[in-house]
Formats: C-alpha cells, sequence, structure tokens
C-alpha cells in the first residue's frame, strides 16, 4: 500500500523511530512532506497557476482549492494531535488550527474560526456551496470581513498552510519536541497498518 508517492507501508514501518537522534527520523518527516505535497498541495498549486492566468473575475477553482485546504488544515491538526480517527472532531481540529496556528491565529478568532467551519468547510465539503455570507476570492488579504461577510482570499489561505507545513516539519525534526513526534508516529503507523478507523 502508498502512503505517499513512491513510498509504501513498509518503507514506514521499517524505520527506527525509537531513539530522538536516529537518522530516520529525516526519512520519516520526508515522508510526511510527500504524502501532504502528493495528495493536497501539489494539486492546490496547480490548480491556483492555472487560474492565475485568469482576469480575476474569471477565475473558477476557488471552491476546489479551498476545500482541499480545509481538509488538510484538520489533517495537519489531526497529526499534531495523533489521532487515528477525527470522527465528530472536525470543528476542533479546524477552530483550534485557525487560532492557535502561527500564519492563521492573527485573522481568526474562536468566532470567526467557527464561521470558516461551518461555511466553507461544512458548505464545500457537504453541500458543493459556500454558506452563509461567505464569499471566495483570490486577491487581498487573507480574510477580510465586511459587514457580516466573509471572504477568504484561498490564494493568501494556500500560503499560510504551506508555511504551516514547513513549521510543522521544522517542529518535527528537532529532537526536543518529544509529544509533536509521539504524535505523529501514532497517526503515520495507523495510516501505515491501511485500516479505517471506524
Amino acid at each position: 500500500m502508498k502512503i505517499a508517492p513512491g513510498i509504501d507501508a513498509e518503507d514506514w514501518k521499517r524505520l527506527d523511530l525509537t531513539k530522538p537522534d536516529s537518522p530516520d527520523w529525516d526519512q520519516a518527516i520526508a515522508i510526511l512532506d510527500k504524502r501532504i505535497r502528493g495528495r493536497f498541495t501539489d494539486a492546490i498549486d496547480v490548480l491556483i497557476a492555472g487560474d492565475a492566468r485568469r482576469p480575476v473575475t474569471e477565475r473558477r477553482f476557488g471552491f476546489a482549492i479551498l476545500a482541499l485546504d480545509s481538509f488538510l488544515v484538520e489533517t495537519l491538526e489531526a497529526f499534531r494531535r495523533g489521532l487515528r480517527n477525527t470522527r465528530s472532531q472536525s470543528k476542533d481540529l479546524c477552530v483550534s488550527f485557525l487560532t492557535h496556528r502561527t500564519a492563521f491565529k492573527q485573522f481568526f478568532t474562536d468566532e470567526l474560526a467557527t464561521r470558516f467551519y461551518y461555511e466553507f468547510r461544512c458548505g464545500l465539503a457537504h453541500n458543493a456551496q459556500v454558506f452563509g455570507t461567505g464569499r471566495i476570492w483570490s486577491i487581498g488579504p487573507l480574510l477580510q470581513l465586511q459587514g457580516d461577510r466573509i471572504t477568504v482570499n484561498r490564494s493568501a489561505f494556500h500560503q499560510a498552510l504551506l508555511a504551516e507545513l514547513q513549521e510543522y516539519l521544522a517542529e518535527l525534526g528537532n529532537p526536543a519536541n518529544i509529544v509533536l513526534r509521539d504524535n505523529f508516529r501514532m497517526k503515520m503507523d495507523f495510516i501505515a497498518e491501511g485500516k479505517c478507523a471506524r
């Protein structure tokens, strides 16, 4: 079973991550990076690049870009916490990520993060639409509030998410981050087992 482009579950299982100074930690972190880029960010980058050639008013991939990035928000927070099963935890994962991660917390209060979760993440995931007064755009600040309307710049949101991915990978590279590394291992071990959480 492939757990990342060119990486089998057995490749992961062969790593020795029992010691904080094991050289296999670099490979483990590279596997996560390949997994996230191969399944999420590379595709989003292609969509953003394809849209960039169009006039702003004719750009059309915002829903797909923000939907994938919303899934990635939850994925990264689940890795940070070592969660194997995220059922009924999506809201908490999304709100926590947006209000605590460096590149997002300047934009999101608990209230705005909760609105993002319901209006954007749930709207896109469950109904292929944005609920409420939300709007997806490709220019301007990452988040803009005009009256009751929230506008999310999907390109700026994606760049912030890429920055968060890099920050997380750097944190995993530090042997002193024992809990973060243990949580990462728990999640990846579960993925490598190929079992769905029920």
